[in-house]
């Protein structure tokens, strides 16, 4: 019961990381043009750190890899996002 809960995890951790393309082309279909919305990189974050704990649970060194340096991509985006050119006041910066 124990190893279908994680398998369980992995699925719905799987699935939301997915959700970030499907935020993503919903977006882009809306805009018609390509963009990359917020909740793109939300849904990366949340997904990617429940991938993370799955793979630490697998103790696959190389899936561990890869989503703890995915982190840092999708955190840096965020960063940009809500504090652009390193200033708190995000009034300019029209909405995507």
């Amino acid at each position: 019961m124990y190893e279908l809960a994680w398998i369980g995890l992995g699925f719905f951790a799987q699935f939301m990381f997915m959700m970030r393309f499907m935020v993503q082309w919903i977006a882009s279909e809306r805009a018609s043009e390509s963009i990359v919305p917020v909740g793109f990189w939300y849904f990366s974050i949340f997904g990617g750190l429940l991938m993370l704990a799955y793979a630490i649970h697998r103790e696959d060194p190389v899936f561990i890899a890869g989503q703890a340096l995915g982190m840092i991509v999708y955190a840096r985006n965020l960063y940009f996002i809500h504090f652009p050119n390193g200033k708190k006041d995000d009034a300019d910066r029209p909405e995507a």
